[in-house]
């Protein structure tokens, strides 16, 4: 194999494992695990728990309870989003200098 063939494997694979090392190492073990942005554990925890917050407002009719349901069952959702990692280091264009009063 061509040395820039192998420089350009191991770059993927250093790249690889500073994303994601458990997928990393579960390929090397033969034994591949889902990448991350197919786990959503904790997202279908919070939205178990948004489901039984919303449903004992409803059932108490407390308003509170009822809003916090609707705020967990929100923040479940943005977990299963896949591109929230891409979203979160996104470049912002930078703001605009207010401007002085001239003399």
């Amino acid at each position: 194999m061509d040395r820039s063939h192998e420089r350009q494997l191991v770059e993927i694979e250093s790249r690889l494992y500073r994303e994601d090392p458990r997928f990393a190492e579960g390929l090397g073990n033969g034994q591949p695990c889902r990448p991350r942005e197919y786990r959503h554990t904790r997202a279908w925890l919070l939205l178990g728990a948004a489901l039984a917050v919303l449903a004992v407002g409803i059932a108490l009719a407390h308003g509170l309870l009822i809003a916090a349901g609707l705020v967990l069952g929100g923040m479940a959702g943005e977990l299963f989003d896949p591109q929230r990692p891409a979203r979160r280091h996104r470049n912002f264009p930078p703001r605009p200098r207010p401007r002085r009063p001239s003399d």
